[in-house]
């Protein structure tokens, strides 16, 4: 019984220092924000109902504790979209050097016409994209 108290004892202990001194890669999340997209790339100005187009975007972040979070993807129309990014920024220690990100959004049109993309790239200004779909 002893010994079994012993093991026990010392599976506990092991795993409470393993715990404690478990150095964690990730950083907590302090803030979310917008940032404008500076360009984007479309493949293809005309594809196919049903087909499926990535569509890139570039963003430019500041230093390396920001990083891509999403995007907010609203239809204004029944062939209209405007796409805001956001990024997120942690508080940990970080290298300020700026570098550029890109990330896609899957296009899968379900109606044939012409598709107006207006991606938010700071103030009142917008980039704006068609794509046409047959």
């Amino acid at each position: 019984m002893k010994k079994l108290l012993n093991i026990g004892f010392s599976a506990l202990l092991f795993g409470l220092l393993t715990v404690s001194c478990n150095d964690d890669d990730y950083e907590t999340i302090e803030s979310i924000d917008k940032i404008k997209i500076d360009s984007v790339k479309i493949v293809s100005d005309t594809m196919d109902v049903f087909a499926v187009q990535s569509i890139k975007t570039y963003s430019r972040y500041s230093s390396q504790c920001q990083g891509f979070y999403g995007y907010d993807y609203i239809h204004d129309s029944p062939f209209g979209r405007s796409i805001t990014a956001y990024k997120y920024i942690t508080g940990g220690p970080c290298a300020q050097q700026s570098f550029t990100g890109a990330n896609q959004i899957n296009f899968r049109p379900q109606l044939e016409g012409k598709y107006t993309f207006k991606f938010w790239n700071g103030g009142n200004s917008w980039i704006t994209k068609t794509i046409v779909v047959k």
